[in-house]
């Protein structure tokens, strides 16, 4: 089994002048379940290069997240992600880690687009979790339609958001935009594990649903 995990380039988290990136642990955990599953796994981003790690996340790491950075092969893919325009398919899955830099992105990637569509189109798993399901938004299925619509997600919440008081900082709520875009949100408690399987997508609410997100893709790959 192969599978793509897509992380973002972008490292500003909007005007604030902050840094951002992609959120570790979304990194690390799907990365681990994986290869615990005997996947190849590579990681991909819009621009290629070493991917930008959102400082909050490097703090208080989890076990699992300190075994992903002692793994000196896993490190060097984050170092070196391969640029999304050179990826072609032939990937069982492709999952789309989170972190505020995917906001920014994500969305408006040609190349984010092209993979998802193709990948969906060809039957494979698409799957994101937290602020990864912002590279959902220009994602379309064979009639041309947005592939959250009419099907069951989660994500990011706007409560959540609220919460890290990043609101008016974000260009949009991820809730609400890929609710307009037709697709059925669903929402755990916060900062609690919550992963939704609608078919071939897989999507998860939250840093903490990394895990359970993952297993879903693990799931549905297998056609269970």
């Amino acid at each position: 089994m192969k599978i793509l995990i897509v992380v973002t380039s972008h490292a500003v988290l909007g005007s604030s002048g902050m840094k951002t990136g992609l959120w570790l642990e979304e990194v690390a955990v799907p990365y681990q379940v994986f290869r615990a599953a005997g996947a190849q796994v590579d990681l991909a981003s819009p621009l290629g290069g070493p991917a930008p790690v959102d400082p909050k996340s490097e703090k208080e790491p989890s076990a699992e997240t300190k075994a992903f950075l002692a793994d000196t092969a896993a490190v060097e893919k984050l170092k070196h992600t391969l640029p999304l325009g050179e990826v072609k398919g032939g990937y069982d899955a492709v999952f789309v880690a989170g972190g505020h830099g995917t906001m920014w992105d994500l969305p408006t990637s040609a190349d984010v687009a092209r993979v998802l569509s193709e990948a969906w189109k060809a039957g494979k798993v698409v799957a994101a979790v937290c602020h990864g399901p912002a590279g959902l938004v220009g994602v379309k299925d064979a009639a041309g339609q947005p592939i959250v619509k009419g099907r069951r997600f989660t994500a990011f919440s706007n409560e959540e958001e609220a919460a890290v008081g990043l609101t008016k900082v974000v260009p949009f709520l991820l809730e609400t935009r890929l609710a307009e875009l037709g697709g059925t949100y669903e929402r755990g408690p916060n900062w609690a594990s919550h992963a939704v399987r609608d078919g071939r997508l897989v999507t998860g609410q939250n840093p903490a649903s990394s895990k359970a997100a993952a297993q879903e893709v693990l799931v549905a790959a297998s056609g269970r």
